[in-house]
């Protein structure tokens, strides 16, 4: 346990930090499958009406250091690629 008062608040951050970061991530994987559930569905239209806010979310979480960078850019390439492809 904790022996300082710094430690103690350091120790009441983290753990608020923690639950933001869990729904961040959780965020990041919902819209991705709801992004593969449209293109399962070969609804080419829906799925470019998504991808803007898709990407957008997926950088907004990458700023804040929960994915990569580059790990966001990697799947929008990956989702733009299968889009182009129905």
């Amino acid at each position: 346990m904790a022996n300082t008062k710094s430690a103690i608040k350091r120790i009441r951050r983290i753990s608020r930090q923690t639950e933001v970061n869990k729904s961040r991530k959780s965020k990041f994987r919902s819209s991705l499958k709801k992004m593969n559930a449209l293109i399962d569905k070969k609804d080419k239209k829906e799925a470019l009406a998504y991808l803007p806010k898709l990407n957008s979310q997926l950088m907004k979480i990458a700023k804040t250091g929960v994915i990569k960078k580059q790990n966001a850019s990697r799947n929008v390439s990956r989702i733009t690629r299968k889009i182009q492809a129905l």
